[in-house]
């Protein structure tokens, strides 16, 4: 293999498929990067037997092959290069690729190609495909809420509702469920249902900034999922298993609506938080209505045993009567964090249910939090 390409260009690819090096495997193979030509390209690839990734970036190949190399130590030689062009050679006999770039070069032992098991995309059915913009709101909406406790691996990953007209994404953990839905142009004829590792999700959020769109297809055997870009491909194992059927846990009624400016609500929950961390993250919510029809005051507070407390008042339209409810700080945070609208909307129904929260005029949003016991 003898191959040329731009600094910047193999920077950006290695950045972008590292993150699925595995940190620690039994087999060192798979903390190495993939270096192959393909169609006058460089293709890097990289998995963790759950996560792959292929990225192809432009070159000059005048001789081809392929060959491994660890990941951290060619990122970091790569990325304290400052000429422009790259030029690598493999020498086959050693397996070690010879890198230089302007006035610096490096040999570095690499590991046969032969060993990297194959990252296959599933062809079996028809793509899906679906604007970046939306799906990347879609994943930072949901992705948060799933589980990080393996102990209940369907937890962990985020359940992708595909349907003829429509795709919904839900997250859940044992405290709070984040359900997020669009409209589709083109969906698959039948309704399908799989289930997608959040941390996947969270790659294709970050690989997927600069594309228009992400084409979506599902293996037949509902194994694997696969996403394209332009000049990135990610597969990823799906997880087994069935998800709870989330629908029953939202709540079909409320007796009290409140309506307050997204910014000020998060803003008061932000300062309310630094008192909650000494007292189980306790952030406590006070509706109150002022006798002016469908005016009043959300009231956030907080208190530290040790430290202090602290209150935060905001204007607020109510429809109901008032209410005291507690809700974990953090959770709040980042319900609230994840909404672009200028008004979000909290409906509750006593102190011991769920609290629902809802972008107001902002698409098809829900955000269930259960509430925190706390002593009167």
């Amino acid at each position: 293999m003898k191959v040329s390409c731009m600094q910047a260009n193999l920077a950006r690819g290695l950045s972008v498929v590292g993150r699925a090096v595995a940190t620690r495997s039994t087999l060192p193979v798979l903390s190495n990067i993939l270096l192959s030509t393909e169609e006058s390209r460089l293709k890097l690839s990289a998995t963790n037997l759950e996560i792959g990734i292929n990225c192809w970036i432009p070159a000059k190949v005048e001789r081809e092959g392929a060959t491994t190399i660890p990941a951290r130590l060619l990122s970091d030689f790569v990325n304290s290069l400052s000429g422009e062009k790259v030029d690598m050679e493999l020498i086959a006999r050693t397996q070690t690729l010879h890198v230089r770039c302007d006035r610096s070069e490096a040999n570095i032992k690499g590991i046969d190609a032969q060993e990297y098991p194959l990252i296959l995309v599933p062809d079996e059915d028809e793509p899906i495909r679906i604007g970046t913009d939306e799906l990347q709101q879609m994943i930072d909406r949901v992705a948060f809420a799933a589980a990080t406790d393996e102990s209940r691996p369907v937890l962990t990953g985020v359940q992708a509702e595909l349907g003829p007209e429509s795709f919904t994404f839900a997250a859940a953990d044992s405290y709070r469920l984040s359900v997020s839905s669009m409209p589709l142009d083109r969906g698959p004829e039948t309704q399908m249902s799989v289930i997608i590792p959040a941390r996947a999700l969270q790659e294709l959020r970050r690989i997927s900034s600069d594309e228009d769109s992400v084409e979506v297809r599902v293996a037949g055997n509902r194994n694997q999922i696969f996403f394209h870009l332009d000049s990135v491909d990610l597969v990823s194992q799906l997880v087994e298993g069935s998800f709870p059927d989330y629908k029953q846990i939202i709540p079909q009624s409320h007796n009290t609506r409140t309506v307050v400016s997204t910014g000020e609500f998060l803003k008061a929950v932000r300062i309310a938080a630094i008192f909650a961390r000494d007292s189980a993250n306790i952030c406590q919510i006070h509706v109150a209505p002022n006798g002016t029809a469908g005016y009043g005051r959300l009231i956030v507070s907080a208190t530290s045993q040790e430290h202090g407390d602290n209150v935060s008042e905001l204007d607020a339209r109510v429809e109901g009567p008032p209410i005291d409810i507690a809700f974990n700080a953090r959770y709040l945070q980042e319900a609230l964090g994840v909404i672009d609208t200028a008004e979000v909307a909290l409906e509750t129904r006593d102190p011991t249910n769920p609290g629902v929260i809802r972008p107001v005029g902002g698409g098809d949003f829900t955000h269930i939090i259960m509430p925190m016991q706390v002593a009167r």
